[in-house]
């Protein structure tokens, strides 16, 4: 397995498929960024890691090419190492970039089988972290990405957003393609303890959890706390941003100089599992202030299934595939409006009754429906459908599971709202902070 963009430890998605692959019997080696203060090399859960040392020296477009260029020749070598250490029969790519997809045809050429495991739509992604109107470098984004397809044996995506535009956008047979949606690993959840320390910093906690990039809309989380305490007039609150990335510094100055430093506690990256579940179960309401864009309303956000599978109400902007993981979990604010993302706040701040109610109902659908235990399966029948494709064509259109039929379900409201978001996706436009 190939991952560029996050250490081992940091990416829950990549982390659960290495250990639910060595669960079934395979041998799972990793190629991933160094992270602070870990060997190079070693063993976590069976799962064989070999670590990179990332390139981060230089910012914007300039350092994102030369970071994805120096990380696919890192990895190809690391690449080799693996070969010749352990051997290998698949290349599973994780992405972005999509530049992986060089190394990955090399082993193509040899005999491997090739999963592309998609991540995020790379071009959409450029265009939410730069400019939406540079069309030239978002056709590369798209060409490689159709590469990446056609390289790949069998594409693995994460929800039926991604599942769309690999079958229209990249020409990928829908045999060829299977959702294994992102879900918490119900296993890892700890007991429902509190922080007494985060508890006693004001009557209500908010917390947003997750990478802070331009993307990520933290810039927007502060403007909606600045409506939130200065107009709106509410001063009994607390937000806990648990997170890192290349956007904090940026970030962090909006925050003073919006003078919200008596209500906004940035808490970094938290790798202990025990002090993240203690904040997180601290939350009185979670957070999702990703902006509506092309890239966003495809994604199937990590943190919105942490936050139903602690149990805790959600305030987000109405993205397509937010809207689908939490339902009745989550307030909704259409339109990038930071006043009334303030109000949903306000609202729910005033009603601990709702906010009750909202947590029950995202805790029974991770449960019920969207635990990473349901998606296991999908990963395995991936696998089966990639190194045996002729035997298992013939059933791609067969059994369906429930998960089967929700996506199927969603294709229908996909057709149902796009009158509707496609003023939305013309109007709305990220710049970074």
């Amino acid at each position: 397995m190939v991952v560029e963009n996050c250490p081992f430890l940091r990416d829950p998605r990549v982390r659960t498929e290495a250990k639910a692959l060595h669960a079934a019997g395979h041998s799972v080696s990793v190629i991933c960024p160094l992270d602070n203060n870990r060997p190079k090399r070693e063993c976590i859960d069976g799962v064989t890691l070999y670590k990179f040392r990332p390139f981060n020296s230089v910012s914007g477009k300039l350092g994102y090419l030369f970071e994805y260029v120096y990380a696919t020749l890192a990895i190809l070598v690391l690449s080799l190492v693996v070969l010749a250490r352990e051997g290998f029969d698949v290349v599973h790519v994780a992405n972005p970039p999509d530049t992986l997809v060089l190394t990955a045809a090399l082993y193509k050429l040899i005999g491997k089988r090739i999963i592309y495991d998609q991540h995020d739509l790379s071009p959409e992604l450029y265009q939410a972290k730069f400019s939406p109107s540079r069309q030239g470098l978002f056709r590369l984004l798209v060409q490689l990405e159709r590469w990446s397809y056609r390289v790949a044996d069998h594409v693995i995506v994460t929800n039926n957003s991604h599942k769309n535009t690999a079958i229209k956008r990249g020409n990928v047979s829908p045999s060829k393609v299977t959702i294994v949606r992102n879900g918490p690993d119900m296993i890892s959840v700890t007991a429902r303890q509190q922080d007494a320390l985060l508890r006693g910093k004001a009557r209500i906690i908010i917390v947003y959890s997750g990478v802070v990039g331009v993307q990520d809309g933290v810039d927007c989380l502060c403007r909606i706390l600045f409506q939130l305490c200065y107009v709106l007039k509410r001063k009994d609150f607390c937000c806990v941003v648990m997170g890192d990335g290349d956007a904090l510094p940026q970030v962090k100055a909006l925050a003073h100089e919006l003078g919200l430093d008596n209500h906004i506690w940035f808490a970094g990256w938290i790798d202990n599992v025990d002090v993240y579940g203690r904040y997180l179960n601290t939350a009185d309401i979670c957070i999702s202030p990703e902006p509506t864009n092309n890239y966003n309303h495809g994604s199937t956000l990590v943190k919105i299934m942490e936050y139903m599978a602690a149990g805790k109400p959600i305030v987000s902007f109405d993205l397509l595939e937010t809207r689908f993981s939490a339902q009745d979990a989550a307030l909704y604010v259409r339109g990038n409006d930071e006043r009334e993302f303030a109000v949903q706040l306000a609202r729910l701040m005033d009603d601990p009754a709702l906010r009750a109610e909202m947590g029950r109902y995202g805790e029974n659908r991770v449960l019920t429906e969207l635990a990473w235990q349901y998606s296991i399966p999908s990963l395995l029948d991936a696998y089966k459908r990639c190194i045996a494709p002729d035997e298992d064509a013939s059933r791609a259109v067969g059994k369906q599971s429930p998960a089967d039929l929700d996506e199927r379900g969603q294709d229908l409201r996909i057709a149902r709202t796009t009158a509707n978001t496609e003023s939305v996706y013309a109007r709305s436009r990220i710049s970074e902070p």
